[in-house]
């Protein structure tokens, strides 16, 4: 018997046993607790609530099974593959997600998509007709209205909802309906040339929308 047992203590070699057991018990039990951590899983995506939605995206109709929270944008990108619609603050404050609803310009980060039940979405995607530019997206590119990229599709999508209810806006016009679209590059002046250009473009065939 050793000394440290005398004395009510633990002896070196139970410890070791009892380190060893441990370790062997960890090892039996791990695939134990890892098939059932994916159970659980498994049941909770089982439980997530979903429900029926439906809206026209780009002109054709679409019908989606999602979760109440899922916000337009998530549908957009996740689940119709219109990744040209982008997520930047996601928060509603940038407007780089920005699309129309009913030909009025939204961020779609910051709304559900269950309250575009019914509505008309217009993506980037959409203003494009064939293989042929919008107007508004010649005019940025003629008038380096870009610079990153990253803000232009909201930014052209506010231009849109601008000439779609003001076909002839003047400079100020402008300047207050792409307020709400910020440009990290700080390429304004050259966004408000293009909106102005695409105006030109535009005015001759674009009815003011109520």
């Amino acid at each position: 018997m050793s000394k440290d047992s005398k004395n009510g203590g633990i002896s070196r070699r139970k410890f070791l046993q009892g380190v060893g057991s441990g370790i062997i018990g960890t090892y039996v039990l791990t695939p134990t607790i890892a098939s059932a951590s994916e159970k659980l899983t498994k049941n909770a995506e089982k439980l997530k609530l979903t429900v029926p939605v439906s809206m026209t995206v780009n002109g054709k109709g679409v019908h989606l099974q999602i979760e109440p929270q899922t916000t337009l944008v998530e549908v957009l990108r996740n689940q119709l593959g219109l990744t040209g619609t982008k997520v930047t603050c996601n928060n509603g404050e940038c407007g780089g997600c920005t699309v129309l609803m009913d030909n009025k310009a939204v961020y779609s980060c910051h709304i559900l998509a269950l309250d575009c039940a019914g509505k008309e979405i217009t993506t980037i995607e959409g203003l494009m007709t064939g293989e042929k530019l919008h107007p508004i997206q010649e005019a940025f590119i003629e008038h380096d209205g870009l610079q990153c990229g990253f803000c232009t599709p909201g930014q052209i999508m506010a231009a849109q909802a601008l000439l779609l209810n003001n076909p002839k806006p003047s400079r100020q016009e402008v300047l207050e309906g792409m307020s709400g679209n910020i440009c990290r590059c700080a390429a304004y002046p050259s966004i408000i040339e293009s909106v102005l250009a695409a105006a030109e473009k535009t005015s001759g065939s674009t009815t003011t929308m109520k």
